[in-house]
């Protein structure tokens, strides 16, 4: 009887171990390289702020672009707006549906009405210009945490302690 019991009490300990470890329970910022076959995981984990920016400077204009971000509906990522200070290449310069371009101060305004995805892919480029994730105060610097010239899977989602073990937590 006592044998039995004992064994019993080990699986339910084993089952319960494996729980902890193999449950998707940590949210994160993702970044999975794209075009690989065993891609590591790099992630910052989330608190309950729900916000972040992302903050580059446009290669060609050499002005800084902000783009704000919410985290929604568990791993959703709803587009808030971008500010810049040129028209030049590669910068929006009229509202499409659901947007709207407001110019103050010599900024550009883009909101966006309701505009959410699953994730978007990033690219991280050769050049020595400003890309950063700003999420609670702290800028976290993608050129020196992620690879140059590759090009990232970004999405929110949760991970086990399994998982972070195998990936990196960017600093």
């Amino acid at each position: 009887m006592r044998k039995r019991t004992l064994i019993i009490v080990l699986a339910f300990l084993c089952i319960c171990f494996s729980m902890v470890i193999f449950l998707p329970l940590q949210k994160v910022f993702a970044f999975t390289e794209t075009r690989i076959n065993d891609p590591v995981v790099q992630y910052i984990p989330l608190t309950t702020e729900d916000k972040f920016e992302i903050r580059y400077t446009h290669s060609i204009h050499k002005t800084d672009v902000l783009e704000h971000y919410k985290c929604v509906d568990g791993t959703s990522i709803q587009m808030l707006g971008m500010e810049y200070e040129s028209l030049a290449i590669g910068m929006p310069s009229y509202a499409e549906k659901n947007q709207t371009l407001t110019e103050r101060d010599g900024k550009y305004f883009l909101q966006f009405d309701n505009e959410v995805i699953e994730n978007f892919t990033i690219y991280i480029g050769d050049l020595d210009l400003d890309l950063v994730l700003d999420y609670e105060n702290y800028e976290y610097d993608l050129k020196k945490d992620l690879q140059r010239g590759k090009s990232y899977l970004f999405e929110v989602k949760r991970l086990s302690l399994y998982e972070q073990w195998k990936g990196v937590r960017m600093k």
